[in-house]
């Protein structure tokens, strides 16, 4: 008997392709029975997430396994042989390994994420209580389970930002100490902007307001971020209020001048205001940032930090790796 596993992931498969292969949280059980039904197959479960769905079985002969497996799924789908080049493959101690990893949040979309790991133990439940597990896959999901704890109890996996966007947000809340209640706004509709005004957002941020020299555009963005639209000429009189300033206009030079903060320091009664600048060229004189209560960071100097945040978040994966590598030589596979 072996151990083997087919699935496909965020990384492998499109959603429309993974929405056909999801499975309810109250079927796991029943399909994973429906699989020890196939010819060989002595025990199953299945994993069924927003990213990813995957089979693991215990079979005599993994070739067969594959193969039997791959037209079930593709007569449940009527997706005949489509699907096959957005499937992986594992087979004995890759496919622990790869569980492990799962579990551990190394396979996730956002790296070091926990909820895979209840979401993992809410299908092995499930298939337990069906009876569609035995003696491999049981020793084999509870040894992943230990791992998924020692990873994050013995690592920073789940620490650090590693994008311009978030290290700023992180920032942000370092400064205030919490968001909530503070009132941000944007300057300029890009992309960026718009991405971390969202995660401020979900930090707490209370109020948006947004101010481009296309009104429409400013119109189109507040009215997507439920805030309030600005005219270009009008966004001084806001400044007095807010706590976050996000410039991401496109202009070849400077907008925000010394002048204007200044200006408005009296009527904010010297509230610190943090200003997060990602233009390039720069939307905000660096003289700004000497303002005693004003906190100036550009696009290097956040992606200066991102970069470190990714360097750190590196050698925690190796680290991961490490007690992967050493639990699983404490586990002995059929057929390894």
């Amino acid at each position: 008997m072996e151990l083997l596993c087919l699935g496909l992931n965020h990384r492998t498969a499109p959603v429309e392709v993974r929405e056909r292969f999801a499975i309810g949280t109250t079927k796991l059980g029943a399909s994973s029975c429906e699989l020890v039904g196939m010819t060989g197959v002595a025990e199953a479960l299945v994993i069924s997430t927003c990213n990813r769905t995957e089979f693991y079985l215990v079979a005599i002969d993994t070739r067969v396994a594959f193969a039997s497996l791959e037209s079930h799924l593709a007569e449940q789908t009527k997706l005949d042989g489509r699907a096959t080049p957005h499937f992986y493959r594992m087979e004995k101690t890759h496919a622990a390994r790869h569980l492990c990893r799962v579990v551990s949040g190394l396979d996730s979309m956002m790296l070091g994420e926990t909820e895979i790991f209840g979401q993992v133990k809410v299908a092995y439940q499930a298939a337990l209580e069906a009876g569609a597990t035995s003696t491999v896959l049981n020793r084999v999901f509870q040894r992943a389970f230990g791992v998924g704890k020692k990873v994050r109890s013995e690592t920073s996996i789940q620490e650090g930002s590693t994008s311009v966007g978030n290290v700023a947000v992180d920032l942000a809340e370092k400064i205030f100490g919490h968001l909530k209640n503070s009132e941000v706004m944007i300057l300029g509709a890009g992309e960026m902007s718009r991405i971390t005004a969202q995660s401020l957002v979900s930090r707490g941020a209370r109020s948006i307001f947004v101010s481009n020299r296309s009104y429409d555009r400013a119109v189109e963005l507040a009215t997507d971020m439920g805030g309030t639209a600005v005219r270009f000429d009008d966004w001084q009189s806001v400044l007095k209020r807010v706590d976050i300033v996000i410039s991401s206009t496109g202009a070849p030079h400077t907008i925000v001048q010394r002048a204007d903060v200044e200006k408005a320091r009296r009527a904010r009664k010297y509230r610190p205001l943090f200003f997060i600048d990602i233009a390039v060229p720069r939307d905000i004189d660096p003289a700004v940032g000497e303002i005693e209560e004003v906190y100036l960071y550009d696009i290097d100097t956040l992606e200066q930090l991102a970069a470190e945040a990714r360097t750190r978040r590196q050698k925690q994966i190796e680290e991961c790796e490490r007690i992967i590598d050493a639990e699983l030589e404490k586990l002995r596979l059929p057929g390894t």
